[in-house]
């Protein structure tokens, strides 16, 4: 390990590091504007400038390795002056914006400027002035600000594996933009916003709204998919104006999809903010106590047998588990978290979990994705496989559909034929997973979700035992979901004892739930519990408002089995509860009370019956065992459960940002989606 000495201090680092992540070590801030520990090293800002002993000139410590008698100056006069000198031409050009631009007041150039610049400038000539690029209905461009970092072509390039952005010209010519006009296709894009260290790329839809010293921030988890991505939520009263996201190397870095960060402004629209309660065959307004008598009378003259519940994709562990004691106190096992019926669930834990982790992507050197797309169904876990193929030779192999990852991969076919050759180990893929150290398997719901989807889990789990994927310090067999209440349900056993048809039952309680066919309700007397005029209140009988994952302080576990907390942002709209007190309060009305008052002792009964839920942030491993089945698998290629990224859930699909989205995407190149327009 080299040892060097800043500022009279020696210290030991690893090899490797640069100067500048050694003076940060070492606790000395060093300015920067174009380096970014995810991406590659540009060194052209030259802000980062520190003096080395025998170097005739400053170097940018971003850009130098450390080497073993490195004597470095952070604060010497050459180095304010170099600083100095910097930060007045990179102001040159740079318009006076901040009163106007809504980088102001989280604006890196701003504090920069601040600790590093004159009180004045010399610069009497005309500035120079760029025309605004045209990058989508997601990120606002003022091109004239930009400083050319190239953090954003950076991060397009390596991280979300669409290259669309670039430089050309040179000097004060170069401009930051696409090479033909076009809006971004990435699912990642809205990341560039949060790397432009000034106020070249903004929220489009954010814009002119608020200043980052008006607005709460709360730090939370996001439900918008099954990644449990670390989110901050940031309102201003009841409103929530943006989500961006929180640093977490095991889950998302740093990143997070564009669902994620502007589907927002969907939780201001079609919400649900009274109880309805359907008379002469349609949904009028009623007072809590109207519904609960309508659901009481229904309830209590109808047999155990014939009722039933399906929880939705963004269902909480807390009201799952209130909704599974009523239902238990009633004598009824008909319930089920899983809306498109993939057959998992009911035997080992380790049969629906991503055992590998996240992280452990990083750590695997053959990948076999089957019936599956990523990209769309869980974009961030999706640039992870990026990295890792980035990072050295690793063998990645698609069952599935053929469409465009971001990385290059041997697509070895369509459907179950080509999984059975793998599993008999005839194909030579089963060679490839063999030979690794560390091979993965990863299985999507695309798979799961058919007929014969326990087939499938089942000639999965074969090629993960014959392949060498299970070991004592490794478990390859990965499940990836698309609902962030699925593994939290499968945990807490909210499954039925028996198949049950939802068409023959009378009582049908949907919590959540807008994803299923709603026709093959039948005449069931349907009680929808949600936050958004979706599907499923559309087809209510009676609609109970509850809260989105904003408004609550709930347990969400992500597709690897880490249970993380929501908090609450802003409270429900209009008459709209939590849902756990919803259902608590009901049970009382049924004459069934739940044995719970206040949402710690939900959570102590909770974590008593499924003590995972109890570790927050800690993934707990699961035992290998059975699951699946040895059934014949039917024909059929894989397809994935996603059609359209934009619009999966109430939420997005009430979002008027995330309909822009579905426009721009179907009026040109329909990327995002993985085939061309």
């Amino acid at each position: 390990m080299p040892t060097l000495t800043i500022d009279g201090v020696e210290i030991e680092v690893e090899a490797g590091l640069t100067v500048l992540q050694a003076c940060e070590i070492a606790g000395k801030e060093i300015p920067h504007f174009c380096y970014h520990e995810r991406l590659s090293v540009a060194g052209n800002c030259r802000m980062c400038l520190v003096e080395m002993e025998r170097a005739p000139k400053p170097i940018a410590s971003c850009a130098m390795p450390v080497g073993d008698g490195m004597v470095i100056t952070t604060d010497s006069e050459t180095v304010r002056k170099a600083r100095n000198g910097v930060m007045e031409f990179l102001l040159i050009n740079h318009p006076l914006d901040c009163p106007i631009c809504d980088q102001g007041g989280e604006c890196d150039l701003q504090d920069q400027a601040m600790g590093y610049g004159f009180d004045r400038s010399r610069y009497a000539e005309e500035k120079r002035a760029v025309k605004d690029k045209d990058l989508g209905p997601l990120v606002s461009t003022v091109m004239t600000r930009c400083i050319h970092c190239t953090r954003c072509i950076r991060f397009a390039t390596e991280i979300a594996g669409v290259p669309e952005l670039g430089a050309t010209g040179r000097g004060e010519h170069m401009e930051v933009g696409t090479y033909v006009e076009k809006a971004l296709s990435s699912e990642l894009s809205g990341n560039i916003i949060d790397l432009c260290p000034v106020g070249a790329l903004t929220s489009k839809p954010y814009a002119f709204n608020a200043r980052p010293w008006e607005l709460t921030k709360t730090e939370s988890i996001d439900a918008m998919d099954a990644l449990g991505a670390n989110i901050r939520i940031d309102t201003r009263g009841a409103e929530v104006l943006r989500i961006v996201p929180r640093n977490h190397d095991d889950v998302n870095e740093e990143w997070i999809s564009d669902k994620t960060r502007f589907a927002c402004d969907g939780l201001r629209r079609q919400r649900l903010d009274q109880p309805y309660v359907r008379k002469e065959g349609k949904l009028q307004p009623a007072s809590w106590d109207e519904a609960f008598a309508a659901i009481s009378e229904k309830a209590k003259g109808a047999s155990s047998d014939k009722i039933a519940a399906m929880a939705g994709d963004q269902a909480d562990c807390e009201s799952m588990y209130a909704l599974k004691e009523l239902l238990n106190s009633l004598g009824s096992s008909n319930i089920d978290c899983r809306q498109d019926g993939a057959n998992i669930g009911g035997g080992s834990r380790a049969g629906y979990l991503f055992n590998s982790t996240i992280a452990g992507i990083e750590d695997a050197d053959a990948i076999l994705i089957v019936g599956s797309n990523p990209r769309l169904e869980s974009p961030v876990l999706n640039a992870r496989i990026r990295k890792r193929f980035l990072q050295g030779p690793v063998s990645i192999g698609v069952i599935g559909e053929e469409v465009d990852l971001t990385y290059r991969y041997d697509y070895l076919g369509a459907g179950p034929d080509t999984l059975a050759e793998v599993a008999d180990g005839s194909h030579k893929f089963a060679k490839a997973l063999n030979k690794a150290k560390n091979p993965m398997i990863i299985v999507g719901s695309g798979a799961l979700a058919r007929s014969d989807g326990a087939a499938i889990l089942g000639a999965a789990r074969k090629i993960a035992e014959d392949t060498g994927m299970i070991t004592d310090d490794w478990n390859g067999f990965n499940v990836l979901h698309t609902a962030a209440s699925r593994v939290g349900g499968l945990d807490l056993g909210f499954l039925p004892s028996a198949e049950f048809s939802y068409g023959d039952m009378d009582v049908v309680y949907l919590l959540g739930a807008d994803e299923i066919d709603m026709q093959e309700l039948g005449d069931a007397f349907v009680i929808y519990q949600g936050h958004h005029g979706d599907a499923g209140a559309h087809r209510a009988d009676v609609i109970l408002p509850g809260a989105a994952y904003t408004e609550k302080s709930a347990t969400f576990v992500n597709l690897e089995g880490r249970a993380q907390r929501t908090q609450l942002a802003s409270f429900p709209v209009g008459e709209a509860k939590e849902d756990w007190a919803i259902l608590r309060a009901l049970s009382a009305e049924l004459g069934k009370t739940l044995p719970f008052d206040s949402l710690a002792d939900l959570r102590s009964r909770m974590i008593a019956a499924t003590p995972s839920l109890g570790n927050l942030d800690e993934v707990t491993p699961a035992k290998w065992g059975e699951f699946g089945s040895n059934d014949a698998m039917a024909s059929g290629a894989f397809i994935s459960p996603i059609a359209n990224f934009f619009m999966t859930d109430p939420i997005s699909r009430a979002s008027a940002t995330m309909a822009d989205c579905t426009t721009a995407r179907d009026g040109g190149s329909d990327a995002r989606s993985g085939t061309n327009g």
